[in-house]
């Protein structure tokens, strides 16, 4: 099942979208006599049996089975699927890319990475959809992308092991972990983890693709490893040049055992975000350090006002936002305090 949130009549709707038609859910329900919620967030927090019966409806949409005229994806404006989530972790899942990062830093990699899988909390209040994000001009310094994917967490739970936890995923979708890599770089010198570096947005979308889905993509996970994996390709272009690529099958620590640690001692609740990290070559900062590091000449890139970014992995769709810029010179970072 494909799930969308959109705007109708100004008002935050939960819809299953079939190829380019929209079916918002609690409409169609209330037709064949079912009470679904009408907004994702309350979607989730009702459990398996709201979900068993979307997914029943979602059959019989594909089927032809539905008496409904649905409205055409090119009608709405298209919101995060889940607009405001519970929690927002991003774990650090792509051993390539911190691999990378580390060597083009020339740093060992830090064995650490391969003992237990690990994610810091962001900002759920600033998630969002497609569409524009507004960037401050602080965020301009060094702006980047991240290329990455998400699991959305659909029911309660606590000491959860990872051989259970991918019971507990709803669905799937893209997330573009945004980071302004000044910000970031300065405030981690500070070993406190990233903050006001990634706080501004976090994308996710277009939709939340549930499961089963994805099974014809199923794949073994790594050696020594615990869950489900998928050969789903990962692409970025920015203004139209792709600029990255890789497959979520890449990762070595899995969704489940990123659970696994997220619910140890504490509740992973429904509509908890939780990000795969960056996959290799998914980011600026990975891209130009290498380019450099082969090529003393080469010319860093970063993102830049009106660039378009287009993110798609296979089956979850084409994730795209447009960069703006807010009309202010208020700068943070020009309030450094002066060592003495």
């Amino acid at each position: 099942m494909k799930l969308i949130t959109f705007l109708l009549n100004q008002t935050e709707t939960l819809a299953i979208l079939h190829r380019d038609a929209v079916y918002p859910l609690q409409k169609v329900a209330q037709q064949r006599g079912l009470k679904i919620s009408g907004m994702m967030n309350d979607f989730l927090n009702t459990g398996e049996k709201e979900m068993e019966a979307a997914m029943k409806l979602d059959s019989e949409i594909k089927s032809g089975r539905i008496d409904f005229k649905p409205i055409h994806i090119s009608d709405v404006n298209l919101l995060a699927p889940v607009p405001r989530p519970a929690s927002l972790r991003d774990g650090y899942a792509f051993r390539q890319h911190v691999a990378a990062a580390r060597r083009n830093r020339g740093v060992e990699m830090i064995p650490e990475f391969d003992e237990y899988p690990i994610f810091y909390f962001s900002n759920h209040q600033a998630v969002q959809g497609p569409g524009d994000v507004w960037c401050m001009p602080d965020h301009f310094r060094q702006l980047d992308f991240e290329l990455e994917w998400a699991a959305v967490i659909g029911k309660r739970g606590i000491n959860i092991k990872a051989a259970e936890a991918d019971a507990y995923i709803a669905g799937y979708t893209i997330m573009n972990d945004m980071s302004a890599r000044t910000l970031q770089m300065e405030e981690m010198k500070l070993n406190l983890g990233p903050a006001k570096g990634k706080d501004f947005s976090t994308v996710i979308g277009p939709y939340l693709i549930t499961p089963d889905e994805l099974k014809e993509y199923l794949m073994p996970c790594k050696a020594n490893h615990t869950g489900n994996n998928y050969n789903l390709k990962m692409t970025c272009k920015v203004n139209g040049v792709q600029v990255s690529e890789g497959n979520t099958g890449d990762m070595d620590w899995t969704f489940a055992e990123i659970i696994e640690r997220c619910a140890y001692g504490v509740h992973i609740m429904p509509g908890d975000v939780i990000g795969s990290g960056t996959v290799g070559t998914g980011c600026f900062l990975e891209l130009n350090g290498t380019g450099k590091l082969l090529n003393k000449d080469y010319q860093p890139q970063w993102l830049k006002e009106n660039d378009l970014i287009e993110m798609e992995i296979t089956a979850l769709g084409i994730l795209t936002n447009s960069i703006r810029k807010v009309n202010s010179d208020f700068s943070i970072l020009a309030l450094k305090k002066k060592s003495n």
